[in-house]
């Protein structure tokens, strides 16, 4: 805030700011409730383990990347079905990218089920209790990358690690950039799998999600998109209810809103022309 004061004032809002933070404490709160039955599911697959992998040293890092791998894929489907999007979808609704914006945690990720990727790893053998620890450290290193201060890490960091550069992809809205760079840590899994996007200097970026909030309302922040999803599974055809539940973000059974596909698929069709 210092640094945006002197440098870039309009990095960040106050409104949006406080917003980001009650959605951050409303985060903790909601997980304190809900880590029983979080923590009674990692049990239950722990129990029926394939193996007893141990507190050794090697462990604690085949945990942390195996946790940062599953992270990949929570994240993803965060934004690739529409029911997990529900949860994530606050966590982008910023138009400001600041070390506050990385506060803006989810109220409803533990009754999206989203957790239950994690579960194999437990089934695995590695205790949940190491579960819990390195998906501390994952969550705590994605911190510092919610920041337009620093533009580029050195190149062989920018290459295996996810970056602010990185991040801030993964929070545009430019057609260019959605739905790319679903790292926590390891931008590897990007590169792996065909989502990684590099960021390009001469182009501004513009934050927040398609359809913009519009407003600083807490509550509509925390569950609009649960309460649109429920509005159009109400009034759906019955055969389409469902898909308006587990279909991308945009999806309409009419082809009357955009996708993200969609909006890409026009924007490099205009740079072919």
């Amino acid at each position: 805030m210092v640094w945006a004061r002197r440098r870039k004032a309009q990095a960040y809002e106050p409104r949006d700011t406080l917003n980001s933070l009650l959605m951050g404490l409303g985060s903790v709160v909601a997980g304190m409730l809900f880590a029983g039955a979080v923590a009674a599911v990692m049990l239950a697959a722990y129990d029926v383990r394939l193996a007893t992998i141990g507190w050794q040293w090697w462990a604690w890092i085949a945990c942390f990347v195996l946790d940062d791998f599953a992270y990949y894929w929570i994240h993803r489907s965060g934004h690739r079905v529409r029911w997990f999007w529900a949860s994530h979808v606050n966590h982008h609704s910023s138009q400001h990218y600041n070390l506050s914006t990385a506060l803006r945690q989810s109220w409803t990720s533990v009754i999206a089920l989203n957790f239950l990727i994690r579960a194999p790893i437990a089934f695995l053998g590695f205790h949940p209790a190491m579960i819990a620890a390195v998906a501390g450290v994952n969550l705590i290193y994605q911190f510092w990358i919610h920041t337009e201060v620093i533009r580029r890490m050195p190149r062989w960091f920018e290459a295996v690690m996810n970056t602010p550069s990185h991040h801030r992809v993964h929070h545009a809205t430019n057609p260019q950039y959605l739905d790319r760079n679903y790292a926590g840590v390891f931008i590897v899994w990007d590169r792996m799998f065909g989502t990684f996007q590099r960021e390009h200097d001469d182009l501004r970026i513009h934050y927040g999600i398609v359809k913009q909030l519009g407003s600083f309302n807490l509550l509509w922040t925390a569950f609009h998109e649960w309460i649109g999803m429920a509005r159009d599974v109400w009034k759906a055809p019955w055969r389409h209810k469902l898909s308006y539940i587990w279909r991308v973000p945009g999806w309409s059974h009419d082809d009357s809103r955009d996708t993200s596909d969609m909006i890409r698929k026009r924007w490099l069709a205009r740079q072919s022309d």
